[in-house]
């Protein structure tokens, strides 16, 4: 069978720079910082769905990516291919960067609705998507959830891209998550806010703040303001969007250290949720705060800082089970914080 145009297959995509989906504005990346700018050159959280008819044996992936030097430490992180139907993950396939490849991952018997999610490290861009033995089709499209934060919402420490928290909420609330999660960012930067305004998006997570405490230190005063600043930036493209407000999780290093400006993570969180409360009783009614000190224990932390896979998948089930009981599409209730 023919090699398929990969677009109609992509989800999780915000930006396309030629044929890699990125995740920033590419005519926009000179307001950024650089760091930013990096981390979204990343196609973190894209994924290639679809639907296989009965009788359909394997899929095949072309793509190119980039190979690291001899040296490089890239080298060393596991470039696999992972095959999902539902919640489960049927298989993985390992392979080697590769300026131009094709990887086949065979499917169960019986068709059906499956996701292939990509490895991200180098960057892999999907040149055509083919059946064996069958025919393939776009899965359906599905709500669109913008997720913007840190290194924690870009997946650090979950062993394999469909494990990060945002990945594993989706699949479980029938979203199509965007992973807009920055590694060393997500410090109330308003070019972002702004990017986010002009993406089409069904709901929106805010999940950033602890990069603020020690990365480019603020104070409670500052983060208040920027939270609302970020907020009204975001509010102009996206009026009536959903939108969830995830303060900074548990970091036992930073709770009670106080930062080169003398804050300490506590009271940055306090600020940061004390700005969403006061935005929705001044009528955004579609705005949510979900306070993150108390959603992980140290028991979920790799490091100190990033969540294992059992704190990913427990940050993934609080924020869904907030989302649920906040219906989502329909208006959040106004000034609720779930706790």
């Amino acid at each position: 069978m023919s090699w398929l145009e990969p677009g109609p297959f992509l989800r999780g995509t915000a930006w396309r720079d030629g044929d890699r989906a990125v995740r920033a504005d590419p005519a926009d990346l000179d307001r950024l910082p650089w760091d930013v700018a990096e981390r979204a050159a990343l196609p973190i959280g894209v994924r290639v769905e679809f639907l296989a008819e009965p009788g359909t044996s394997a899929v095949e992936v072309r793509y190119r990516a980039a190979v690291p030097p001899t040296g490089d430490e890239l080298r060393a992180l596991r470039h696999v291919f992972a095959l999902w139907q539902g919640g489960r993950c049927v298989r993985e396939v390992f392979a080697e960067p590769a300026e131009e490849a094709t990887v086949r991952l065979r499917l169960p018997p019986g068709g059906g609705e499956f996701t292939v999610h990509l490895p991200e490290a180098q960057a892999p861009a999907v040149r055509g998507v083919r059946a064996v033995g069958g025919a393939l089709s776009p899965a359906p499209a599905r709500p669109r959830w913008l997720v913007h934060g840190d290194s924690i919402t870009e997946g650090w420490w979950s062993t394999r891209p469909a494990r990060a928290w945002p990945a594993a909420a989706g699949r479980a609330l029938g979203l199509d998550p965007v992973n807009l999660g920055y590694a060393g960012g997500a410090r109330g930067e308003l070019v972002l806010a702004e990017h986010l305004s002009r993406l089409p998006g069904d709901l929106i997570t805010l999940a950033f703040g602890t990069n603020c405490w020690d990365r480019v230190p603020a104070t409670p005063e500052w983060l208040h303001a920027t939270v609302r600043s970020f907020v009204g930036l975001v509010r102009r493209g996206h009026p009536r969007t959903p939108l969830l407000l995830v303060s900074p999780v548990l970091r036992p290093a930073a709770e009670h250290t106080r930062n080169a400006l003398g804050a300490t993570l506590t009271e940055l969180r306090r600020a940061m949720e004390r700005a969403g409360r006061e935005l929705a009783s001044e009528g955004d009614d579609r705005l949510l705060v979900l306070p993150g000190r108390p959603l992980l224990r140290p028991e979920h932390l790799a490091d100190g800082l990033h969540p294992n896979d059992t704190g990913h998948a427990t940050l993934a089930d609080a924020v869904a089970k907030a989302l649920r009981r906040s219906d989502a599409a329909p208006p959040f209730r106004r000034g609720h914080a779930f706790r």
